[in-house]
């Protein structure tokens, strides 16, 4: 992938997921607001619940944000399209399935 389109798929995604991080802080605060209404008693996790989903979303947001900076960093270093590890290519197959790709698939797998 040239950088070009490197620098503008990221560039989208990268609003895209403020965007959603913003929806779903705001969700989270809305729930953390309204969670002192009375309910019944089945309902008592019920806010508990939504607020760790809430969370683990916004920490999966947050990480894909970095790894979005990290490429579009390697993008302004002249380092984008090869692994953070080895040095070695990325294919361009990858980089277009995920253009903030760090690791050659084989890397990827045996970090697993």
């Amino acid at each position: 992938m040239n950088e070009k389109r490197a620098r503008e798929r990221l560039t989208a995604e990268r609003a895209e997921v403020e965007s959603l991080l913003r929806d779903t802080e705001a969700a989270g605060d809305r729930e953390r607001a309204g969670s002192g209404e009375p309910g019944d008693f089945a309902d008592a996790a019920q806010p508990l619940t939504s607020e760790g989903i809430d969370d683990a979303v916004a920490e999966s947001l947050q990480g894909r944000l970095a790894a979005i900076d990290r490429a579009l960093g390697r993008l302004d270093d002249g380092s984008y399209g090869r692994s953070v590890r080895s040095g070695k290519p990325i294919p361009a197959a990858r980089l277009e399935a995920d253009p903030a790709a760090e690791l050659t698939i084989e890397e990827a797998r045996e970090g697993r």
